[in-house]
């Protein structure tokens, strides 16, 4: 037994979607007599086809669905943003004074200077060791 029909009727009388249309499985005989517009609203009337209350969206939802503006790093603070930029320099900085390309001064100037922000990046480390002449451009 089809109610394609009647469940199209039932949703545009009642203003909702498809999916939220019930019928009573008692009357289901009686539903798939109704073929007109006034059938189907007398149905309604009856009670035998109702509108399923609406499911509603938990708050958790609705904060996955929000979208997020501002650039890649929005989200950090300025403090993580600070630690995501000095701790692989000073790792930086340690690997070169242990293997040696460096000796302990320079590794503690070096590491001054990390600390008060000269330094964007480990490239511009190895460019200003490369322009000092303390390493070799590599490729």
């Amino acid at each position: 037994m089809q109610l394609k029909l009647q469940r199209r009727l039932a949703a545009d009388i009642l203003g909702v979607g498809e999916n939220r249309i019930r019928f009573d499985p008692e009357r289901l005989e009686e539903i798939a007599d109704a073929i007109t517009r006034e059938d189907v609203r007398a149905l309604i009337e009856e009670g035998a086809i109702y509108a399923a209350p609406v499911k509603g969206q938990t708050r958790n939802r609705a904060k996955e669905t929000r979208v997020r503006k501002g650039g890649k790093y929005a989200t950090l603070t300025k403090k993580e943003r600070w630690i995501m930029r000095v701790r692989p320099q000073r790792r930086y900085l340690r690997r070169l004074r242990d293997r040696g390309i460096i000796d302990r001064s320079l590794y503690r100037k070096l590491y001054l200077q990390v600390k008060a922000g000269r330094f964007k990046s480990i490239a511009d480390i190895r460019n200003l060791l490369i322009e000092m002449g303390v390493m070799k451009k590599e490729g």
